[in-house]
């Protein structure tokens, strides 16, 4: 690690041991803040790349992610707080759950950026902490649904949100054709040309920002939000003649209902042929489609290398949910509670990131937004944020109260037709439930009475709905902490209702 990065994290990991050891916030060390002395600043660079409707089964076909994994850090049970594009993306920027935010659904009075707008929210989020702190920051790609480029809410020319020095946004892009883009101000359209393939040009838009804010000295602060790989999972030409003989996996989940499963699920009938076809067409697209997620990935890793700082920054790679593709007789879709629409890639590497490792603490994506601000070395507002940061966790070290227990919470599911999730068989959609899932099982609450839970280390595909094996005690104890984390508002009352009562969770 260089000298400069390694003065700060050793700043970062000392906290960790103190707090571990029982000191108070008194004891600890400041992390350590720019300094002109040492020449340069010390905190290190941050490439946040959220790719869309991601699923874990998609990472074979990222050797840039693989390679990722080797150098750095890959989180295992890393939850999200809804499988749905926009409440996921409001606990990211925020730091919060869905109950905290407000925003469970993506457009409507329940959601969608027009909600989080009004209510005030861009005012507080990563990018205003990081951009308080000094760093020069950057937004390109899919912000949050409803956000179009030509809004302008009221300012009178297309609307930036705070917190961001950059700003190139689209709205309603998931073709990655035919789609313009809020270019800090200024809308410009593109077109169906092979170069206007939209991963492409935010990929070269993103190497240009390296490059310009390399060169300035200060600390940047970059996410890369690709509409990829969203249906209707559109590939780059380039890449349409890639993977002909891939079909969806055939896991044990595949067409396969669980035993005693909930009302909603189990009047599925198994697949029909044609279905098995579309899903299999449609994940060929979709691992067609990530080849340009790849190929981004490596050349903003070669841009920040030509421009000298790859060993200064962290790079960051995440998607906002999973997605279903035949697993439980469902056909492609998310917003369930099973581990293929919940638990999705987080893998970070760079300086002070233990190279290899792999981290089965839980975690979710509120804890990001404290992760970039203690990297930048600041703090989110901890009354405000729920998560915590996972930066003792990169270097391998794990805080002895860390929480055992991450809450999904899912509200009004999308069937109207003109959201970019809508399901036109929505049977296929859960109705609302909150579920806590640990390293070794998930439990759910539906609105309508029903229940599942699942020991994933015994029934790692969720095959087996033991629910009516539990005693009525446990049963109480999983009620009641789905109601106190449902309830947490700020850090430490997340943190301690995240963790359990009973031991071996």
């Amino acid at each position: 690690m260089i000298p400069r990065l390694r003065r700060a994290l050793a700043g970062v990991l000392a906290v960790t041991l103190l707090a571990a050891a029982g000191c108070t916030a008194d004891d600890w060390p400041a992390v350590p803040a720019p300094s002109t002395a040492t020449g340069g600043d010390p905190r290190p660079n941050i490439v946040f790349v959220l790719t869309d409707d991601l699923s874990a089964n998609l990472v074979p076909y990222l050797p840039s992610v693989l390679a990722l994994q080797k150098e750095g850090t890959t989180f295992t049970d890393y939850t999200v707080t809804d499988s749905l594009c926009c409440p996921s993306r409001a606990s990211i920027l925020r730091g919060q759950y869905p109950h905290h935010t407000g925003i469970f659904k993506n457009h409507g009075a329940d959601g969608g950026f027009q909600l989080f707008h009004s209510r005030g929210e861009e005012k507080s989020t990563f990018a205003t902490d990081l951009q308080a702190a000094g760093y020069r920051t950057a937004f390109l790609g899919k912000y949050l649904n409803e956000y179009l480029p030509r809004n302008t809410q009221g300012t009178g020319r297309p609307y930036v949100p705070p917190g961001w020095d950059e700003w190139y946004v689209g709205g309603n892009a998931y073709q990655n054709y035919d789609y313009a883009l809020n270019e800090n101000g200024v809308v410009t359209t593109y077109g169906h040309r092979p170069q206007d393939y939209l991963t492409d040009v935010l990929s070269a838009k993103a190497s240009a920002f390296i490059t310009t804010a390399a060169a300035s000295g200060r600390p940047f602060m970059m996410e890369v939000a690709t509409y990829t790989p969203h249906s209707p999972y559109t590939p780059a030409v380039a890449d349409t003649s890639k993977f002909l003989d891939v079909k969806a996996p055939r896991t044990a989940a595949y067409d396969t209902i669980p035993d005693h499963a909930p009302h909603w699920l189990s009047r599925h009938a198994p697949l029909t042929t044609k279905q098995r076809q579309t899903l299999d067409l449609e994940f060929r697209r979709r691992v067609q489609a990530v080849q340009s997620v790849d190929r981004m990935i490596t050349s903003l890793r070669a841009t920040l290398d030509r421009a000298g700082v790859a060993g200064d920054t962290i790079v960051v790679f995440n998607s906002d949910n999973g997605y279903h593709m035949g697993e439980y007789r469902l056909t492609s879709g998310k917003q369930t509670a099973f581990d293929t629409d919940v638990n999705v890639p987080l893998v970070v590497a760079g300086p002070g990131v233990r190279a290899g490792q792999t981290v089965p603490a839980v975690v979710e994506n509120i804890d990001l937004r404290p992760t970039f601000a203690e990297l930048a070395g600041t703090t989110a507002p901890t009354p405000e944020v729920d998560g915590r940061s996972l930066v003792p966790l990169l270097s391998g070290v794990t805080p002895p109260d860390w929480r055992d227990t991450a809450l999904i919470e899912h509200r009004d599911p999308a069937t109207d037709p003109h959201d970019p999730d809508y399901e036109r068989d929505s049977a296929n959609i859960p109705p609302a439930y909150n579920a806590l899932r640990t390293r070794t099982f998930t439990y759910v609450e539906y609105v309508d009475g029903s229940k599942e839970f699942y020991d994933r280390t015994t029934d790692p595909a969720m095959l087996d709905n033991v629910i009516a094996q539990l005693t009525p005690q446990r049963l109480a104890q999983l009620h009641q902490q789905v109601l106190t984390l449902t309830a947490c508002e700020g850090q430490s009352a997340c943190a301690t209702a995240g963790r359990s009562r009973r031991s071996g969770s």
